[in-house]
């Protein structure tokens, strides 16, 4: 003789199969997400674990508290069985309306959206309840509902992925970032760890940073830029920051985007990615390759160079870049969501410090825009997106309106070309100005001003630089006592 309970036990089995079914119907038989693989993907049944979506479950009815503990790991899209679905929705209704959660109240929420029925009754509920004994598992039960929904995520994707490739309609580059999309918006959200910090667990990480910053007061916090003035009101770039390097073209911002990779690796062995939108990496290496070696850039280029001098330091200059921990992508129109792929890789090789992204009006965006402005803006939000992911210092070159001509060349943050969305996106915004470029008689011969027009954490101010043109890089210049420039020279050792 079969009791209720009994009865209830062998319907839940029976509904179970059917919902398995139905998964592999929905999702695998549908012409439109896996149409490939139909044949193949019918026949089994996808990841799941539809007893500890119970135990999960069970825990919040017993011990409500709990949720806030795994309110971060998953969501009721992470169910596979869809009545587990909507009874997780309606304890997230209750929490969220700050109502008590209990067998009846529960009911009650179920009753009122009309699934009551549809989860199989208050008897259900109770089966959920019945099967764990506290919720000191629940996290743990979380994560394993959690990677089985990942798992189904990318069997879908994959699926789309694989219909795409098999229409060969679109064009390769198209199907590529269409898949690597699909793949980051499923690795994006596996991040199962609270983004919250408590101030007792801040604060003596905050007060021993402190303290070694007062003892150490000539120290760079970030990444030294090479340039003791720019330093003196930076600090170096610092981490997850997004820094906006702006001029008109032909002002120097490649050469000086240039130096503070070579400064970062060469100098300080900071691995350095610089993506070129614009110029090749052979030119790219070039330009590196005259400043370290302190070779004039047009002798190389034409090869009329001094064979026992210049060739030695060409070829001591070129041991030091390779040494260097620079990686260079100039693929053309590149895009956020491949830059973020290509640090991915980099990442597992090399802990990435600096990027830098030559320049962001040349980048390309995951759709069509009708004016430049709104596609900027993506770019802009994306770069910072880079910065704040990898926790490194994003220094993005940036075109300046043709505004900034009619006033002499001084440039401001209401010249940033395209789009308002850069200064609001940028931690630091800094100008190159060169005053010689605009005024005959000026006495700042190749002295460039760099402005920091913007600082979120520091002051603003301008540092000065002297630029080598034939060399095409910077150096840092003082001032004698009367305030006037001193021209730096460079000393090149015997053995160089």
């Amino acid at each position: 003789m079969l009791t209720s309970q009994d009865l209830a036990r062998q319907n839940d089995k029976e509904r179970e199969k059917r919902e398995k079914k139905d998964f592999s119907k929905k999702n695998f038989q549908n012409k439109n997400i896996l149409s490939p693989f139909d044949e193949l993907s019918s026949l089994r049944v996808p990841p799941q674990d539809l007893e500890t979506e119970k135990a999960l479950l069970g825990s919040l009815l017993l011990v409500p508290d709990s949720f806030f503990e795994i309110a971060h790991i998953i969501d009721r899209h992470d169910f596979y069985s869809e009545k587990h679905k909507i009874i997780f929705e309606a304890i997230t209704d209750l929490i969220n309306r700050k109502e008590p959660i209990d067998l009846l109240t529960v009911s009650a929420k179920l009753r009122e959206k009309k699934e009551l029925e549809q989860i199989g009754n208050t008897d259900y509920l109770s089966s959920l309840l019945g099967l764990v004994g506290s919720a000191a598992n629940i996290v743990y039960y979380a994560e394993i509902v959690k990677k089985k929904s990942i798992l189904r995520k990318l069997i879908v994707a994959s699926g789309y992925i694989g219909e795409m490739a098999f229409k060969e309609e679109d064009e390769l580059e198209s199907v590529l970032e269409e898949a690597e999309r699909k793949i980051f918006d499923i690795t994006s959200n596996t991040n199962n760890k609270s983004d919250v910090v408590s101030m007792k667990d801040l604060g003596e990480e905050t007060i021993s940073r402190f303290i070694h910053l007062a003892e150490n007061q000539n120290e760079v916090r970030g990444v030294p830029t090479g340039f003791k003035d720019l330093d003196n009101k930076l600090s170096g770039f610092q981490k997850s920051d997004l820094i906006i390097l702006a001029a008109r073209p032909s002002v120097g911002k490649t050469s000086l985007a240039l130096d503070l990779a070579r400064n970062a690796a060469v100098k300080s062995n900071i691995p350095t990615v610089i993506f070129s939108l614009e110029m090749s990496k052979q030119q790219l290496v070039d330009r590196m390759l005259s400043a370290e070696a302190q070779v004039d850039g047009w002798k190389l280029r034409t090869g009329k160079l001094n064979m026992e001098e210049e060739i030695e330091r060409l070829q001591e200059g070129m041991h030091k870049l390779m040494q260097a921990p620079i990686f260079i992508d100039d693929k053309p129109a590149n895009t956020a969501m491949n830059m973020r792929s290509v640090l991915r890789k980099l990442n597992h090789e090399k802990q990435i410090g600096l990027v830098i992204v030559d320049y962001l009006q040349l980048m390309g965006t995951s759709k069509s825009y009708d004016n430049m402005v709104n596609q900027v803006t993506e770019i802009s939000r994306s770069l910072k997106g880079i910065a704040k992911e990898f926790d490194v210092p994003v220094i993005a070159l940036s075109q300046l309106s043709r505004a900034v001509e009619s006033r002499g060349g001084r440039p401001r943050l209401s010249d940033l070309r395209d789009s308002g969305s850069i200064e609001q996106d940028a931690d630091v915004v800094m100008f190159i100005h060169r005053e010689d470029k605009y005024e005959e008689d000026s006495d700042k011969k190749n002295i460039i001003e760099i402005l920091i027009e913007k600082h979120r954490n520091g002051p603003t101010g301008k540092a000065e630089l002297y630029f080598d043109n034939k060399k095409t890089s910077f150096l840092s210049i003082d001032k004698n006592e009367f305030g006037d420039f001193e021209i730096p020279t460079i000393d090149i050792p015997d053995d160089f």
